[in-house]
């Protein structure tokens, strides 16, 4: 079911969520107005700069399914390319991920150290239209390889509320989506432990379940929806 969508408003995506958000009523209030301006200038300054990277996370899914909510803006790019540009102010960092912001926008990082992460960038890539520009975005099969990486790290944290939210990403993207799931476990296989893929498998089948249950009750009931 790979339907056309309105081109998305990153600025507006990222100013709702942080708006709305009551978590942030609580502390020193961020400036949301001024996002929108703030994503556009970092966009240009990638262009300008000539940074190889590759647009992931909620934004990215935003291309491919509605009512994805999100606050910040996730890249993957190489460490020499986070490097060339100093207006981040990186919070954090270790191997394979840093945090940071570029005035009052948050930004995550998935560096390219990381195998997967080199070869999403590298395989698994599409131009997607933005109302602010034409973005480099993962595909569909890109972002459910990284929602199903992580994932059996997110278990072994106990992360509940970002299992949930990764587990109805990838639900959400093989539903409305046509996708070889072999071909991810092949690619995944270089990349995880014989426990973790064998999790990553679990996984998938009870989505799948859950996705034949809900296609044969919306058949029975003739697509009929109420409150």
């Amino acid at each position: 079911m790979n339907q056309t969508q309105t081109p998305v408003a990153i600025g507006k995506v990222i100013q709702n969520a942080v708006a709305f958000d009551f978590k942030n009523w609580a502390v020193s209030p961020m400036n949301s107005d001024a996002l929108p301006q703030s994503i556009s200038k970092l966009f240009d300054l990638l262009q300008q700069r000539k940074i190889d990277y590759v647009l992931v996370g909620g934004v990215a899914l935003l291309t491919y399914i509605e009512g994805r909510n999100t606050q910040d803006i996730d890249l993957i790019m190489a460490l020499s390319s986070l490097e060339r540009l100093p207006e981040i102010a990186v919070d954090s960092q270790d191997m394979y991920f840093a945090r940071g912001e570029y005035e009052d926008l948050q930004i995550d990082i998935l560096l390219t150290g990381n195998p997967l992460f080199e070869k999403v960038q590298r395989k698994y890539t599409a131009v997607r239209h933005f109302l602010e520009q034409d973005i480099t975005t993962a595909t569909v099969e890109g972002l459910l390889l990284l929602k199903l990486y992580a994932l059996p790290s997110l278990y072994r944290q106990g992360s509940f509320a970002r299992v949930g939210i990764y587990e109805n990403d990838v639900a959400t993207l093989l539903h409305d989506y046509s996708v070889d799931v072999e071909a991810l476990y092949a690619e995944l296989s270089a990349h995880l432990s014989t426990t973790d893929m064998a999790e990553v498998r679990s996984i998938v089948v009870e989505i799948q379940q859950r996705i034949a249950r809900f296609q044969t009750g919306s058949r029975a009931s003739g697509g009929v929806t109420g409150m």
